[in-house]
């Protein structure tokens, strides 16, 4: 199962990047793993706020055959025992891509949201997007190492 992470920007504080590029790295060893940064959106008027955005509509279209994880501070909830366990359910049912998707400061469009297949809360808590996709990959690592047994998860 291959796993791509896109974000909006580039992580700006450094200590964070290399926390992101610890985590990257330590993911790849377990399988196919990608990050991707694209370009921040131009900030959306009230107006076309349930709109897709162009830079939105081209992410989908890129991610059309993917089982979309879209971080959300009103999504699902759950604990890292929960997560590893839904990864390894898209595992088994032979899910051929995951990708999690954080949005830049604005966040995502009402539409964009409502192509989901899963909306995630990484905490009810503020989080800046920097910490946001550190803590996103450490889970995910996580996640992995309880499927696995591995003893980083005690």
């Amino acid at each position: 199962m291959r796993i791509r992470v896109l974000w909006e920007g580039k992580t700006k504080q450094p200590h964070l990047r290399a926390l992101v590029e610890d985590y990257a790295a330590r993911l790849a060893k377990f399988g196919d793993f990608a990050i991707e940064e694209i370009p921040e959106a131009k900030k959306r008027g009230k107006a076309n706020a349930g709109k897709l955005s162009p830079a939105e509509a081209r992410m989908l279209e890129k991610l059309r055959d993917c089982t979309k994880i879209l971080l959300d501070p009103e999504g699902r909830e759950c604990t890292s025992q929960e997560l590893a366990l839904w990864l390894g359910e898209q595992g088994v049912r032979g899910v051929r891509e995951l990708a999690f998707l954080v949005g830049g400061p604005d966040g995502f469009s009402a539409a964009f949201r409502e192509k989901a297949d899963l909306r995630l809360s990484l905490s009810r808590l503020t989080l800046t997007h920097d910490w946001a996709r550190a803590l996103l990959l450490e889970q995910i690592y996580r996640g992995f190492t309880i499927l696995r047994g591995f003893p980083y998860a005690r």
